[in-house]
């Protein structure tokens, strides 16, 4: 009975988040088999993928996210997709200059087709820090979070109306591969090996060494965008924070599978325990 009744609300809160904060959407298109597409995290085991299995990365689709345009691999690997839905990522006009404006200025300049995926709240900033290009095209996203009964949930990923809590930002590139028709995922790159590198310091400020694959100038400027981003934070809020974020993979697992999409993690040491963990196929045999 608590169970049904605690579904029951989360439900009831999740329609209300969709009827306020969501946007009509394409539904989410049918799992196709013959289509893989690697999503690469911006972990540190995504060096070791990219130097491994450069060959294996070019025969499926990829998609980035977050501030991997500022990594000299980007142009090298030429993603098909891009997602960023971090607030930090659409600044207001006339707001100082962050590594954000590196990001969207080497998106600008991609010379292949790509989409971009970004919040349905923020396609009109998107527009505007995108300018003209002529090679790179937004696609909005609801990121509403929702939650309830299985029935409820999954009809709304299925109608593009909200996913699973997105409290990173690979849940949201999991859930746009599958509305994408992909009918294999595989993730490169999340570690998510947070609690590894996470302490308090005598002034019980809340501190984490987040690594990242990319060139070092990069990683400190990213260190300390991290440090301002935990200023104020609590442990318990963190805690919190990365419990949520690891069941909503499995909430992920059960939508892939009714929809009869495969999830296959090939990240060395992911702390992801919901999928299944395995070498990219061209390391096999």
């Amino acid at each position: 009975m608590r169970a049904f009744l605690s579904d029951a609300v989360a439900t009831a809160a999740s329609a209300v988040k969709i009827i306020l904060q969501s946007c009509k959407a394409r539904r989410a298109l049918p799992a196709d088999p013959g289509r893989s597409i690697a999503i690469l995290g911006n972990g540190p085991s995504l060096r070791q993928t990219i130097d491994s299995y450069p060959t294996w990365l070019s025969s499926v689709s990829r998609m980035a996210v977050n501030f991997a345009s500022t990594s000299s691999d980007f142009r090298i690997l030429r993603p098909d997709y891009y997602i960023m839905i971090d607030p930090v990522f659409f600044p207001a006009p006339g707001a100082a200059p962050t590594l954000a404006d590196d990001a969207w200025e080497a998106i600008r300049h991609a010379d292949w087709k790509m989409t971009l995926f970004v919040p349905s709240s923020r396609l009109d900033d998107a527009r505007r820090l995108l300018g003209d290009s002529s090679t790179v095209g937004l696609r909005p996203v609801n990121i509403t979070p929702v939650e309830g009964w299985r029935w409820f949930t999954h009809r709304a990923f299925d109608a593009g109306l909200g996913m699973p809590r997105p409290r990173n930002v690979l849940i949201a590139a999991v859930m746009a591969a599958i509305g994408e028709g992909f009918g294999k995922i595989y993730l490169a790159g999340a570690d998510h090996s947070w609690t590894r590198t996470l302490a308090v310091d005598s002034d019980n400020n809340v501190c984490n060494t987040v690594a990242h694959f990319y060139e070092e100038k990069r990683v400190e400027q990213e260190t300390t965008r991290i440090v301002e981003a935990y200023r104020g934070i609590h442990l318990h809020n963190v805690l919190e924070s990365l419990m949520i974020a690891f069941r909503s993979y499995f909430h992920i697992k059960a939508y892939a599978a009714a929809r009869g999409v495969e999830i296959i993690n090939i990240t060395p040491g992911s702390f992801i325990d919901a999928f299944p963990h395995s070498a990219p196929p061209a390391a096999k045999g």
